[in-house]
C-alpha cells in the first residue's frame, strides 16, 4: 500500500482545487476541462485521496473538495478503475475515518458509502467489521466518524444489509447499535437511533427480534436534551406506528401524550417530525378510539402550529404589500406538467375529471409559498394533520374546533387571524355537514377578509373560500356567489402577486363548481381576466392561462358569442405571435387555446389556420430532432412535451371544429405524423396520439380510412392495461373507428378482441377503462355481431355491470344496440347472466324509441322462452326497485 505523490503533480492538483472554489463561471469551465484531462491519468485518484486524508497542512474546504471530486469519479468511472487503486483508496478511507476535523470525517463517510454502493458491500468484506470495531474506540473522533459512515451505509444499502448475500450482518449490527443509545455523547446517540430507524419500514428480521428492546430504549431517550436525538426518537415512533402498531398499543396513551409535548417542541425540526405522527395515526383504524380523549388538547396545538413564524414572514416578504410591478426571477417559476388528454365517459353520478384514475387528491392547502418555503414545514404539516383528523372525526370534532376558530378568526393580530382562516379551510372537507349552519355567517365574513390590509390574509382567504365553493354555488346567487365572484375578480387584479396567484386558483375552482351558472356574468369575468393579461408578471401569467382554459371548459358553447370572442381572442393571439416555438410558455397557452377551441366550436374558425399549422410544425420539429439524435448522439434529445401539447390542441380543434377541420387535414401531412407518434416510446405521446386519432375519426373519417391496415395493428399492441391512459385512449379510438368502418372492421377484429376481453375481466381495472372497454366491445358487436356474439358468456356479466352507471348518450346508445344485435345472434350466450342484462337496461332514463323496441323484444322473447311460471320465479330474485322499473319502462 505504499504510494507517494510527486511534488509537481501535487502542486498542480492543489492549484486546480483552489481555482474551482472561484465564483467566476469562466474559471469554473476551465477547471472542468482540466479535471477531465487529469482523469486520463490513472493515479489522479490517488492524488485526490492523498489530499483528503494525508495533506493536513492544507485548509479543510480544499481537502474536502478533493474527496468530493473523488466521490464523483468513483460514481462515474468506478467500474473501470484499476483494482490496486481502489484498494489504496479503501485503505486510506478506513485510516482517516477518525480525522480530527468533522468536515473531513463527514467527507470520508460519503466516500466510503459511495464505494460500497458502487462496488457492492460484498466486495469490501472488511468494511462493516472494521467500522463496528471502531465504535468501541476510546477516541471520540474515531467512534463518531465510524458511526457517521455506518449511518450513511444504512441509508444507502438497507436492503442488502438485511440479505443472505452478506451473511446477515444486521444480526450483529442491531444489538451493537442498541448499546449506544446510552452513550454520553448526543451525536453518538443520534447516530445510533438513525441507523436502526433505516430498518423499520422494511420490517428487517434482525430488528423485529429486538423490537421490544428498541422501543424501550426509544422511550428512555424521549426527554433527551439534544434536539437531534428527540427528532430521531419521534421519527422512529412515527414509522413504528405503521409497521408495529401491535407493540405500541400497550403504551399508546403515553406515546400520544409524548407526541403532544414534542409537537410543541422549541426546536422546529422536532416539532415537524412529531406532527407527522398525527398524519400517520389518522391512517390507522384505531385513530378515533385512541385519540378522542386527547383531541381537545391536540386541536389548539395544531392551529398554533399553522401560524407563520417570524422567519417565514421575512422569507415570504410578508411585509411587502405591493409587488405587482416587480418582475419574477426565472428560478422562482416552477416547472409545469401537462396532463395529456384522456377520453372519459360521463357517469351517472358525477362528472369525473378527465384522467381521474390517477388523480391523487393531495391536500393542497394553498400554501405553496415561494421556492424558499415550498418544502414541507410545520405550518403545512399542522394544516394537513387538522385536515386528515377532520376527515376521521367529522362533525364530532366541531365542539372542539369551533371555539378555537371563534378565537382566531376574529383576532386583532393578523398572524393569528390568518392561521384561523387556514384552519377553517383545512376542516372544510371533513366537517362540511356540520359547518353548513355556520356558513351563512362565515362566508360573508370571509368575503370581507378578501379586502384585509395584509396580503397574506387576503391570499389564504382566497384558498379557504374555494374549499366552500360547492356550498356557495348551491345558494341563491345574489346572496353569496355574486359578491364572492366580484371580490375574487378584484383580487385577481390585486397589487400583490401572491394574492393574484391565490385568487386565480380559487377562481378556477369556483368555475369548475359553478359551470354554466357563470354565464350571466361572462362579460365582466372576461374583461377582468383580459385586463390581468396586461398586468401580470411571468409566473402568474401561466396560472391565468389555466383560469381562462377552465372558464372555457366550464361554460362550453355559451362562450361562442361575438362580443365574448372579441374580448378574449385578441390578447391571446397577441401572446401567441410573440412566443417562439422553443419557449416553455407556449405549452400553457396551447392548453388554454385547446379548451377555448373546444368551447367556441365554429367560433374558433377565424383563428384555426395559424394555430393548426403551428401545431403540425411543432410535431414535425420534434420528430426530426429525434431522428437527428438517433443518427448522431451529440444532438440533444428533443423535449417531447411540446409534441404532446400540440397533439392535444389538435384534438381540441378536431372536437371543436368537427367537419370544418377537413380542409386543414386535407392540406397537411398529419396522418403520416400521427403514424409516427402512435409508435413513440413515450407512453404520454401515444396516449395523446390515440386521443387525436379518435377525434379525427369522428370529424373527418375519409382522411383516416386509407391508413386502417397500418393503424389497427398498432392499436392492438397498445391494449396493455399496465399503461392505463394509453390503453384507455386506444380502446376508445377503436370504438370510434369501427362505427365509421362498419362491416369492413371484420378483417381487423382479430387484432383487438382477445385483449379487450382480458381487460374487461381483469380485477381492479379502473372504472374509466372498464367503461370504455365495454362500449368498444358493444360497438364491435354492433358492426360485426356474428364475429363477437359467440364470446358473449366471456364478457356479458362484466359488460352489464360496467355500463349501468353511465348517463344516456351516443356511446351508450351504440354499445347497447351492439349488445341487442349479439343477443339476437346468440340468445343462449346471455341466459346465465340475464339478470345482469335486466339491471343494465334499467339504467336508461329515456332510450331512443327503436332501441327501446329492440330491448323490449329481447325481454318478451326471453319470457316466452322460459314460460310464465319460470319468469315469475326469475323476477322474484330481483330487487323490488329493479322489477318495478322494468315494468314501467318495458311493460313486462
Amino acid at each position: 500500500m505504499t504510494w507517494e505523490p510527486q511534488a509537481e503533480g501535487l502542486q498542480q492538483i492543489i492549484s486546480i482545487l483552489k481555482e474551482s472554489q472561484s465564483p467566476d463561471t469562466a474559471t469554473q469551465m476551465a477547471v472542468q476541462m482540466k479535471l477531465e484531462e487529469f482523469n486520463r491519468y490513472p493515479d489522479f485518484n490517488n492524488y485526490l485521496i492523498y489530499v483528503l486524508t494525508k495533506l493536513k497542512t492544507e485548509d479543510e474546504p480544499t481537502r474536502s473538495l478533493s474527496g468530493l471530486i473523488l466521490k464523483n469519479n468513483i460514481r462515474m468511472h468506478g467500474s473501470t478503475l484499476q483494482p490496486e487503486i481502489v484498494e489504496y483508496i479503501k485503505h486510506e478511507c478506513l485510516q482517516a475515518v477518525g480525522d480530527a476535523s468533522p468536515l473531513i470525517r463527514a467527507t470520508v463517510g460519503i466516500l466510503i458509502t459511495t464505494i460500497a454502493s458502487n462496488g457492492g458491500l460484498q466486495n469490501w468484506p472488511q468494511l462493516l467489521p472494521s467500522l463496528c470495531d471502531m465504535l468501541d474506540n476510546q477516541d471520540y473522533n474515531v467512534c463518531e466518524g465510524a458511526f457517521s459512515a455506518l449511518q450513511k451505509i444504512c441509508e444507502d444499502s438497507a436492503e442488502i444489509l438485511d440479505s443472505a448475500a452478506l451473511n446477515r450482518p444486521l444480526n450483529v449490527m442491531i444489538p451493537k447499535f442498541l448499546q449506544y443509545f446510552k452513550h454520553n455523547s448526543p451525536k453518538i446517540r443520534s447516530h445510533a437511533i438513525a441507523c436502526i430507524n433505516q430498518f423499520i419500514i422494511n420490517r428487517s428480521q434482525a430488528l423485529m427480534l429486538h423490537i421490544d428492546a428498541f422501543i424501550e430504549n426509544l422511550f428512555n431517550l424521549s426527554s433527551d436534551e439534544d434536539h437531534e436525538v428527540r427528532k430521531n426518537v419521534c421519527h422512529g415512533l412515527v414509522m413504528l406506528l405503521e409497521v408495529r402498531m401491535d407493540r405500541l398499543m400497550p403504551h399508546m396513551s403515553q406515546i400520544i401524550e409524548y407526541m403532544l409535548l414534542r409537537t410543541q417542541d422549541s426546536d422546529e425540526g422536532v416539532a415537524l417530525e412529531a406532527s407527522e405522527f398525527w398524519l400517520s395515526l389518522a391512517e390507522q383504524s384505531i385513530c378515533k378510539d385512541v385519540l378522542a380523549p386527547y383531541l381537545p388538547q391536540l386541536a389548539p396545538v395544531l392551529v398554533r402550529g399553522m401560524r407563520y413564524s417570524e422567519i417565514d414572514i421575512i422569507l415570504l416578504k410578508g411585509n411587502v404589500e405591493e409587488d405587482d410591478m416587480v418582475p419574477d426571477r426565472e428560478e422562482d417559476i416552477r416547472p409545469r406538467f401537462h396532463k395529456s388528454r384522456t377520453h372519459t365517459i360521463k357517469s351517472g353520478e358525477a362528472n369525473q375529471a378527465a384522467g381521474g384514475e390517477d388523480d391523487d387528491d393531495e391536500f393542497d392547502d394553498g400554501l405553496d409559498d415561494d421556492s424558499s418555503l415550498s418544502e414541507w414545514n410545520l405550518r403545512k404539516c399542522s394544516a394537513a394533520a387538522l385536515d386528515v383528523l377532520a376527515n376521521v372525526f367529522r362533525e364530532d370534532s366541531l365542539p372542539i374546533v369551533l371555539p378555537i376558530l371563534k378565537d382566531t378568526l376574529f383576532h386583532q393580530e393578523w398572524v393569528i387571524k390568518e392561521s384561523g382562516v387556514l384552519a377553517l379551510g383545512a376542516i372544510a372537507e371533513g366537517c362540511m355537514e356540520g359547518m353548513i349552519p355556520h356558513l351563512p355567517e362565515l362566508i360573508p365574513y370571509l368575503i370581507s377578509c378578501l379586502s384585509d390590509k395584509k396580503a397574506l390574509v387576503r391570499s389564504i382567504t382566497c384558498w379557504t373560500l374555494s374549499r366552500y365553493a360547492n356550498w356557495v354555488v348551491n345558494q341563491p346567487h345574489d346572496q353569496y356567489l355574486k359578491p364572492l365572484m366580484e371580490e375574487l375578480l378584484k383580487r385577481i387584479l390585486d397589487s400583490n402577486k401572491r394574492v393574484q396567484e391565490a385568487a386565480c386558483s380559487a377562481f378556477a375552482t369556483l368555475e369548475e363548481e359553478a359551470c354554466t351558472e357563470l354565464v350571466p356574468y361572462l362579460e365582466y369575468i372576461l374583461k377582468t381576466l383580459v385586463f390581468a393579461f396586461s398586468k401580470y408578471q411571468h409566473k402568474n401569467l401561466l396560472i391565468l392561462y389555466d383560469a381562462v382554459g377552465t372558464l372555457a371548459d366550464s361554460v362550453g358553447h355559451h362562450l361562442n358569442k361575438p362580443q365574448y370572442i372579441d374580448i378574449l381572442m385578441p390578447p391571446l393571439i397577441e401572446k401567441w405571435n410573440l412566443l417562439k416555438d422553443d419557449d416553455k410558455d407556449l405549452f400553457p397557452l396551447l392548453e388554454c387555446l385547446s379548451s377555448i377551441a373546444t368551447a367556441l366550436q365554429s367560433g374558433f374558425l377565424p383563428y384555426c389556420d395559424p394555430v393548426y399549422r403551428r401545431c403540425i410544425s411543432l410535431i414535425e420539429q420534434t420528430i426530426n430532432q429525434e431522428m437527428l439524435c438517433k443518427q448522431n448522439h451529440t444532438f440533444d434529445h428533443p423535449d417531447k412535451e411540446r409534441m404532446i401539447v400540440a397533439l392535444d390542441l389538435l384534438s381540441g380543434l378536431a372536437e371543436g371544429l368537427d367537419r370544418h377541420i377537413e380542409t386543414l387535414v386535407a392540406n397537411s401531412n398529419i396522418m403520416h405524423l400521427l403514424y409516427q407518434c402512435m409508435q413513440d416510446v413515450l407512453p404520454e405521446v401515444r396516449q395523446s396520439s390515440f386521443a387525436l386519432l379518435g377525434d379525427l375519426t369522428k370529424a373527418c373519417f375519409p382522411h383516416v380510412h386509407p391508413f386502417m391496415a397500418e393503424f389497427f395493428p398498432i392499436l392492438g399492441q397498445n391494449l396493455n392495461p399496465d399503461f392505463i391512459s394509453v390503453c384507455n385512449n386506444a380502446t376508445w379510438a377503436i370504438g370510434e373507428i369501427c362505427m365509421k368502418l362498419g362491416e369492413e372492421t371484420k378483417q381487423y377484429i382479430h387484432l383487438v378482441l382477445t385483449d379487450l376481453f382480458i381487460i374487461i375481466n381483469r380485477p381492479n381495472t379502473p372504472k374509466t377503462l372498464l367503461e370504455n372497454t365495454a362500449i368498444t366491445i358493444g360497438r364491435l358487436g354492433y358492426v360485426c355481431p356474428v364475429e363477437v356474439a359467440p364470446y358473449l358468456p366471456e364478457f356479458v356479466r362484466q359488460w352489464c355491470t360496467s355500463l349501468r352507471h353511465i348517463r344516456d348518450n351516443d356511446e351508450k346508445d351504440s354499445a347497447f344496440r351492439g349488445m341487442c344485435h349479439m343477443i339476437t345472434v346468440n340468445p343462449a350466450g346471455v341466459v346465465p347472466d340475464f339478470i345482469f342484462f335486466c339491471d343494465a337496461i334499467a339504467s336508461w332514463v329515456s332510450p331512443p324509441q327503436d332501441l327501446h323496441q329492440m330491448i323490449q323484444k329481447i325481454l318478451h322473447g326471453f319470457k316466452t322462452q322460459v314460460g310464465e311460471e319460470n319468469w315469475r320465479r326469475f323476477v322474484e330474485q330481483f330487487p323490488s326497485s329493479l322489477a318495478e322499473r322494468l315494468v314501467t319502462m318495458y311493460q313486462i
